[in-house]
């Protein structure tokens, strides 16, 4: 006799499941790999563009990658299934595969993936996780933007970040 399937006691990102949590998440069965690669690769594109520093403009520095990876991490403690499922299939990739380094900062195919994005999670996500989903790849964008080099706390966002940040929440449907 075979016992019966005990379910998990932790989410795929390593955290206890809180009230009203799925113990594991039935997100990644609903994507092609393709379409699961989009939404696994969509925040680190954001984070290595939002880095990328504006024509004319210094490097940000490693305060804004940190600032990234931080915000990227933060999705472990989303209320959404598939925030956390994204984040913890970001943590266990080990192919060392990653986009052409111009395709990372080129904005013009990052905002069309943000666009795919978009149209996959309309078809295929909850409502809630889809505006979950939208909302922190925007956050990670943010995060690494405050981070600018010698910034102080607070400090107004430049001309060049708001554009970016305006364009980028134009394509995830944010407003």
């Amino acid at each position: 006799m075979l016992a019966p399937e005990v379910p998990m006691s932790h989410s795929v990102a390593g955290e206890p499941p809180s009230a009203g949590r799925r113990a594991v998440p039935l997100t990644t069965a609903v994507y092609s790999a393709a379409e699961w690669d989009l939404l696994t690769g969509l925040p680190g594109r954001v984070l290595v563009a939002a880095a990328a520093p504006a024509p004319g403009d210094p490097p940000r520095g490693v305060a804004a990658g940190l600032a990234g990876l931080d915000a990227v991490a933060a999705g472990r403690a989303s209320d959404s299934d598939l925030v956390r499922a994204v984040v913890a299939a970001i943590y266990a990739r080990h192919d060392g595969t990653a986009a052409p380094a111009d395709r990372l900062t080129d904005p013009v195919d990052l905002l069309a993936a943000c666009r795919a994005a978009v149209r996959l999670l309309r078809q295929r996500a909850d409502p809630a996780d889809s505006a979950a989903y939208r909302q922190w790849v925007q956050s990670v964008a943010a995060r690494v933007r405050r981070a600018t080099a010698g910034a102080p706390a607070g400090m107004a966002a430049t001309p060049a970040d708001l554009r970016f940040l305006d364009r980028l929440g134009g394509a995830l449907d944010l407003g």
